[in-house]
């Protein structure tokens, strides 16, 4: 395992579309190179290599590296073989959408309990979860040794919620409301602005016809 360093969001994004691709190979294709991930991928072979430089020192010339060991080294490296307990705050619809998503566990994040203040919701189950009033939310995020809060409230109480969760210990908070969140320092903030992805898909869209 190479030793790890601080990476650019831009090579987070690089790992991921090989960590994809190298799991989607069949089984009998026991190794691959950085020249081959690079041609599937569109990205110059000596960026690969770079980028799994940082990640695995198991690669070997004229080899390449041993699929399933690249595989095992870029899920530690990206740290989704060790599972983060999560609570979520919003259980409306984009929530509950987040809350059935299986495939979160394999990239090693476990949304074990919800909140929400309306009482039609609060007591009742979505998939294996359970929502709870958000007046308890602080309380019982120390003591499952929750790190992980995940917003998906309207915008008007989202930095109310931020600030349960960060009272409640969470180290990283990720914001899906259409709002700039204060923390301290030692929280990281992860927006997902859906709204300016989806002014950048029309964009390039109106761009590509206009062409």
């Amino acid at each position: 395992m190479a030793s790890q360093m601080p990476v650019s969001i831009l090579m987070y994004n690089r790992l991921l579309s090989y960590l994809r691709y190298l799991q989607g190979l069949p089984p009998a294709v026991s190794t691959v190179s950085s020249t081959v991930i690079g041609a599937a991928l569109e990205v110059n072979d000596v960026q690969v290599r770079k980028d799994l430089a940082a990640v695995s020192s198991g690669g070997k010339p004229k080899i390449g590296y041993v699929t399933a060991d690249l595989i095992a080294d870029m899920t530690h490296f990206l740290g989704y073989d060790d599972n983060t307990d999560a609570a979520l705050a919003g259980a409306g619809n984009l929530g509950r959408a987040l809350l059935t998503y299986k495939n979160f566990k394999d990239y090693g994040l476990n949304i074990i309990t919800a909140f929400d203040k309306d009482p039609s919701l609060i007591g009742t189950k979505h998939g294996d979860v359970q929502i709870r009033d958000i007046a308890k939310a602080s309380g019982l995020c120390k003591r499952l040794n929750i790190h992980i809060g995940i917003i998906t409230t309207p915008a008007e109480c989202a930095q109310e919620i931020c600030d349960i969760f960060v009272e409640g210990g969470a180290r990283a908070v990720w914001n899906f409301a259409p709002v700039n969140l204060k923390a301290p320092e030692t929280v990281v903030i992860r927006n997902e602005d859906i709204a300016a992805s989806l002014a950048v898909l029309l964009r390039r869209l109106t761009a590509n016809f206009n062409a």
